[in-house]
């Protein structure tokens, strides 16, 4: 009897220890279940996070145009070249642009404009350089010794483009002298000098007819260089 109690005892501790084994592992496997959701989400967070990191720096190049600089996709390469073209082309028509004519590339002369009284001469300025040069704003002149100041020049004259002369080719300025009246102070002038804007250099003209011509200082004005005299801009 005493074996058959023994016996049952150990039993009794056996399942008891068994059942607290499986206790024991049920208990582990929920901490663990646990952490390894704990470690899944940390795991995706860290993912997720790096491949955002990760579209963000892409953003990054493209904004600052690394992939353009370096040639990487079709778009940035031909943004690139875009780019370069629209440069070349700036710096191709800049080089190709005619220089400024100096009073060394034009023959200037002047004729009278109309009939007596004789209140308005024409100014050609003929390109006898061979080459092509610009011809800059309008002629700067000056009649008088006794009035060195530049005659004025009249806006509404001015160009829509800046007058490029081919070899050859001539540019006109309508010149007032007066206003044509017989109280007028006027004062004889048989030469004068012109210069060119930007352009170097100053030219002495013979004044048109044998008796010259007849200038007011409170009058006088110029146009600005044109292919050709047009009729409303050129008439003041």
């Amino acid at each position: 009897m005493r074996t058959f109690r023994n016996r049952t005892t150990v039993l009794a501790a056996t399942a008891t220890a068994a059942l607290a084994l499986t206790l024991t592992a049920c208990g582990g496997g929920d901490d663990g279940s646990g952490a390894k959701s704990a470690g899944s989400a940390a795991d995706s967070s860290s993912s997720s996070s790096s491949k955002s990191t990760g579209g963000s720096g892409k953003g990054t190049d493209t904004a600052n145009g690394t992939d353009t600089a370096n040639g990487g996709g079709t778009s940035g390469g031909d943004g690139t070249s875009g780019g370069d073209g629209a440069a070349k082309a700036s710096a191709g028509s800049g080089s190709e642009a005619a220089p400024l004519c100096t009073t060394k590339d034009v023959s200037i002369s002047a004729a009278h404009r109309g009939g007596p009284p004789y209140t308005h001469i024409v100014l050609t300025a003929k390109n006898t350089s061979g080459h092509s040069c610009t011809m800059n704003g309008f002629p700067q002149i000056q009649f008088l010794e006794s009035h060195k100041e530049n005659v004025p020049a009249v806006a509404k004259s001015k160009p829509a483009a800046p007058v490029v002369l081919t070899a050859g080719a001539p540019a006109y300025a309508l010149v007032k002298l007066s206003d044509g009246g017989k109280d007028e102070n006027t004062e004889p002038v048989s030469a004068f000098s012109v210069m060119l804007q930007g352009g170097s250099g100053q030219a002495a003209v013979k004044a048109p007819g044998g008796s010259g011509i007849a200038v007011d200082p409170a009058a006088w004005a110029t146009g600005y260089w044109t292919p050709e005299l047009r009729n409303g801009a050129d008439d003041f």
